[in-house]
Parts: C-alpha cells; structure tokens; sequence
C-alpha cells in the first residue's frame, strides 16, 4: 500500500511539473507575441518620424545647392562684398558640414555602387546609417593601406635579394606567383575599401579608383605569365625583374605619400578644409615644405613606371620575351604613368590657383586697411 501510494505521489509531481512547463511556455509566447507587437508599432513610429526627417534634409540639401547658384551669379558682380561671401560661405560649410558628417547623412540618398560592387557583393546597402561606423570603416582603410605598402616593398625586395643569393640567378616559378596573387587581392581589396568609402560620403578622386582596376587587371594578366628557367633565365625573366623593381619604387612612394598624406589630412580637418570621412588619396597632399620633397619622388616615380612599361613593351616586340602578357603590362604601366602624371599636375595647378586667389584676397584686405595718416 505504501509503494503504491509512493508511485501516486510521483504520477502526480509529474504531472504537476508538466503543468507548470506548458504554462510557462504559454506565458513566453505571449510574451513574444507582446514584443513583437511593441516592436512594429516602436518601428512604425520611427519609419514615420524617419520621413519626415528625410524630407527636411533633402529640402535643407537643395536649399543649399540653390543659394550656392545664387551666390556664384552674384559674387560676379565686382559691387558684391568679398567678406559677405565669406561669411555665407562658412555658414554653407558648416551646414554642408552636418549634412555630411553628422547623423542627417543617413537620411539622404547614397551614391550609386557601381557595377564594381554589384559585382562583387551583389545589390546590398552599403551606406553605414552611424556616423561612428563609417569614420571606423576610414580608418580601417588607412590603417591597411599603412600595413599593405610594408609588404609593397617588403616582397618584390625578398624576391630580387633570394634571387641572387640563393636561387643563382633566376625565379622560381612558385615564389613569383604567390606574389603576384597577393598583388591581385591587394588591389582588389583596396578598390572594394573604396568604393564602399564614396558610397559613404568619401572624397576619393576616381581616377584611383580607376588606377586601382588597371592594376587588378595587370596583376591577373601577371599570373597567367609562364616563369621560364634555364637556359638563358637572365633574359627570359628580364620583364619579371623590371617588373619587381618597379614594384620597390612603388612600395617606397606608397610609405612617403601615406605618412605626408596622414599628416596633411589631419591638418585640413582641424582646419574645416577637409570632412573626417575623407582619406588619405592621390599623391599631392602633403603639406607645402613636404610637397617639393614627395613631388619629384613622384614624377621620377611616374616616368620610372612608364620606362619599365616601355621596356616591356621593346622586349615583347624585339623577340626576347614574345609573350602577350608582356605586351599587356607593358602598356598597363604606361596607361597608369601617364594618369598618374596628368593628376598630379592637375592638383598642383589647382593648388596653385588656390595660392594664387589666396594671395589676392590677401592684398585685397590689405588695401581697404585704413591709412594710418587718415583723420
């Protein structure tokens, strides 16, 4: 009797204990249900709010592009006060400043990928909605353009050295394309890295962008370039030596630009010349006595690409390496000095303009100075 009362007592806690689960499960998924609820009516409310708050900064955003028409057909007038266009000038900075920099950013339309991205990630959003993950996703790209021009250098240097004290004279195959994928993925990464930067409000010159496929293009061609050996591996591998000397130049002038670069954004942000999503781009950003340092380097730099290109190019068509992939880098390398040339003039004629209009409202102000005879 006692057992059987004993195997009552446990039927029934049982049943007690299942109870108890189903109603707390019960109780959760009202829970649930009451959370969902709260959360689309919350998400409503901000959708609706959102709007209304996108509509107010596209109409801030043409307000400011029409007053800036107006005040370009007015400061032509020679009657127009030069220090009134100063100060509206400043106050459109700082309310474009807002629109670019602060958190209205996100309420206005993005720029287009690109087919680039498409391609590549598919037709995602990219635009970071917070100020904070885009300035993360800029200094992310410094940071790596930093690390990767080490390597730049680091790999063509370990190549050419190996080869004249430990491979005799002549590249292995494998070496040579190892680098020559990490060269593919380098520049691959770094125009994804920045066409994600211009769909986030980044003001990156699209040639580099450009300068950057050029160099994906040249660096897949570069795989495909069969490595001959012995015999006679000096001249068989004459276009893959120029082409990592190239390369060490080009490591050298990455790690000049980046740290005069870094130093000349800083300096334009702290001044409101430059919005903190900007990056260190181009190769004519660093401050004025570090110009006349990095400017020569460049231009050598840029006619040293084009002769590596142009030498590639005689030893395809004198027969000595009759390759096409020859061929094809030879005229990458002369297409990208010959844009990295027209840039660089290009922003140090800007920068002279610049200097030019500077000196003059210089003057300007100099000459409405009152005479100190005057009573």
């Amino acid at each position: 009797m006692g057992g059987n009362a004993g195997n009552g007592g446990g039927v029934d806690d049982g049943r007690d204990a299942y109870e108890h689960i189903v109603g707390e499960a019960a109780r959760l998924c009202e829970l649930a249900r009451e959370l969902q609820d709260s959360t689309s009516s919350l998400m409503s409310r901000t959708w609706n709010e959102e709007q209304v708050l996108r509509q107010r900064a596209l109409a801030l955003d043409s307000d400011l592009r029409r007053l800036q028409s107006s005040l370009e057909f007015v400061s032509r007038s020679r009657s127009f006060d030069q220090k009134l266009a100063e100060k509206v000038e400043e106050d459109m900075y700082r309310a474009k400043s807002v629109l670019v920099d602060g958190d209205v950013a996100s309420l206005l339309p993005s720029k287009g990928h690109g087919r680039f991205l498409k391609m590549f990630l598919g037709p995602v959003n990219l635009r970071a909605t917070r100020k904070e993950v885009r300035l993360k996703v800029k200094e992310e790209y410094n940071s790596y353009r930093d690390r990767t021009a080490f390597l730049f250098l680091l790999f063509p240097s370990m190549l050419i050295f190996l080869r004249s004290w430990l491979w005799e004279g002549c590249f292995p195959v494998l070496p040579v394309q190892l680098y020559q994928a990490w060269l593919l993925f380098l520049y691959t990464t770094l125009a994804l890295r920045e066409n994600i930067l211009r769909v986030n409000g980044s003001d990156i010159r699209p040639w580099w962008v450009y300068h950057h496929y050029c160099a994906m293009l040249m660096a897949l061609v570069s795989l495909t370039w069969e490595i001959k050996g012995q015999p006679d591996c000096a001249n068989k591998q004459k276009g893959v030596q120029l082409f990592l000397v190239w390369a060490i130049m080009q490591g050298i002038a990455m790690l000049l630009q980046n740290r005069y670069q870094r130093q000349r954004l800083y300096t334009r942000i702290a001044l409101g010349k430059a919005k903190r999503m900007d990056v260190v781009w181009g190769e004519t950003a660093g401050v004025e006595g570090q110009l006349w340092l990095l400017c020569p380097i460049l231009f050598i730099l840029q006619g040293f690409e084009a002769y590596v290109g142009l030498l590639l190019l005689r030893t395809a068509f004198v027969g000595v390496v009759s390759e096409w992939q020859v061929v094809v880098c030879g005229a990458l390398l002369v297409l990208m000095a010959v844009g990295n040339f027209a840039n660089t003039v290009q922003t140090l004629m800007a920068k002279s303009r610049f200097k030019a209009m500077k000196r003059s409202k210089s003057k300007h102000d100099f000459d409405q100075l009152p005479s100190p005879t005057s009573s």
